[in-house]
């Protein structure tokens, strides 16, 4: 279970409660017996009312001692809001309840970011002694309109806490027929339908790029389909699409150790398709959605793809690889490919640890997006906005689709000159050959997918973000 800790909604927090979180600033604090006033209080921690800003207080309770969290919550906006919860569940680890009184005004989006935050926060995964357990339940307590946007919270944590778990799942166990196995085992749980290729049907099928990253390595590929029909469907057939690298060694192009610690987390784009396909009855949404992820494990052998191979995908595109380290597009080209031929949808967003190029471009907090679109673009920005998970759209620079130009085959894999730099940009335009004019947008989360330290509402290793932006962009407009 990605998280262990219970969430429950109550009407009033409990005032004896071993942990009690108010936040400070609000008339709430009025009603909690402090052995001094909150204001004296206040300044003397020279509490500003930040969010993720906290000051403990002792309060004695007959013959024991409890404590209760003044907890700063800045603007009271979601963003704040869902900092607030990450820091106080973190706060609470080890002990087995905090009651946490939610701020009267925030609305439905300010509550369901506290709530979302609080779960997030709790998140934990590892392999042996834990040194540190997440609080084993969460109150909350508010108004009751509160109730409804709490519980679709807790939807959206649960699933990105789900899609942390399948990529900070070790390579050790998890191979593509691993991740294959979770696909099923969620799809079975949720009402989906499930479908999987194994290397003689991908064959058989032409899926030429998945086959090629994967044929360097005893795990061979897969290419996994889960399919979300409602009960009365509305509006369009949605196809998402994730890169699934369960390891991404580089191939015979390898990486430096540096550059591989991480790789295990290579498959980020399809544990998000996963984790959403998976959450999408529990919130209602109407749409008919597919997801399909592209696994496989890039290694170096002697069987794998070497540079300056031409390989041929679904569809019959051919690629000239010049660099096996640009695999992700390979096996993404096979699924879009797939997806306008057999699917046709309506709309497709792909999400991928694509290039570190999108790092430099924007940092470590800021996905990319591509988009053949506007609509869709300025649809997905908003929802990065309210989820939390922010997107800045990039350009799909016509001129620089020249860099994909190859002279024995219908494109490269690469820009292996560099003549016009962007790495990410001629990444996108390389999928884009593969969409078939479909409303698309790509989503680069290289920069984004993963981090190195345990801060707000991320924990050390795998971020899971897209699941909330995604699942907020279809509750938007699809619920």
């Amino acid at each position: 279970m990605p998280i262990e800790t219970e969430l429950s909604f109550v009407d009033s927090p409990a005032q004896d409660a071993d942990l009690l979180a108010v936040p400070f600033g609000s008339e709430l604090t009025a009603e909690v017996e402090l052995p001094v006033p909150v204001p004296a209080l206040l300044v003397h921690h020279d509490a500003k009312g930040e969010p993720g800003e906290v000051v403990e207080v002792p309060v004695s309770h007959g013959d024991a001692v409890r404590r209760v969290l003044l907890y700063g919550i800045g603007d009271g906006g979601p963003r704040a809001l869902r900092k607030a919860g990450g820091v106080l569940a973190r706060r609470a680890r080890g002990r087995r309840a905090i009651d946490i009184a939610l701020p009267p005004g925030a609305g439905e989006a300010g509550w369901a970011a506290l709530a979302e935050g609080a779960l997030l926060g709790s998140y934990t995964m590892r392999i042996g002694a834990v040194r540190a357990r997440a609080v084993e339940e969460i109150r909350l307590s508010g108004p009751e309109r509160a109730r409804a946007a709490v519980e679709r919270a807790e939807v959206t944590a649960r699933a990105t806490a789900l899609t942390r778990d399948l990529a900070n799942t070790p390579s050790s166990e998890k191979n593509p027929a691993w991740l294959a196995a979770r696909a099923a085992e969620i799809a079975g749980r949720e009402g989906l339908a499930v479908k999987v290729w194994e290397p003689r049907e991908l064959a058989e099928g032409g899926f030429g790029g998945i086959l090629a990253v994967g044929q360097g390595s005893v795990s061979t590929p897969r290419l996994i389909q889960l399919s979300y029909e409602p009960e009365a469907p509305a509006g369009p057939h949605i196809v998402l699409i994730g890169k699934g690298i369960t390891f991404d060694s580089g191939g015979l192009s390898l990486k430096p150790t540096e550059g591989m610690k991480f790789m295990k987390t290579d498959m980020a784009g399809g544990a998000v398709v996963i984790a959403v396909l998976g959450a999408l009855r529990r919130l209602g949404v109407q749409a008919r959605v597919t997801g399909l992820v592209a696994a496989a494990e890039n290694m170096p052998s002697g069987s794998a793809q070497r540079p300056g191979d031409v390989i041929t995908h679904y569809g019959g595109r051919t690629v000239e690889v010049l660099n096996t380290d640009a695999e992700g597009r390979l096996v993404l080209a096979d699924a879009l490919a797939y997806a306008d031929d057999v699917l046709e949808p309506d709309t497709v967003i792909d999400l991928a640890t694509l290039t570190g190029a999108v790092g430099i471009a924007l940092g470590r907090d800021i996905g990319a997006v591509y988009s053949t679109g506007d609509d869709l673009a300025k649809e997905l920005l908003e929802a990065g906005a309210r989820s939390g998970e922010a997107l800045w759209r990039m350009p799909l620079i016509d001129e620089y689709r020249a860099a994909l130009d190859s002279e024995i085959a219908d494109l490269t894999n690469v820009d292996s000159a560099n003549k016009y730099g962007g790495g990410s940009i001629t990444a996108a335009l390389f999928l884009r050959e593969f969409t078939g004019g479909r409303r698309w947008a790509h989503l680069d989360i290289a920069g984004v997918a993963r981090t190195t330290a345990d801060d707000g509402v991320f924990t050390k290793g795998a971020t899971g973000f897209g699941a909330r932006l995604l699942l907020d962009w279809f509750t938007a407009h699809y619920a």
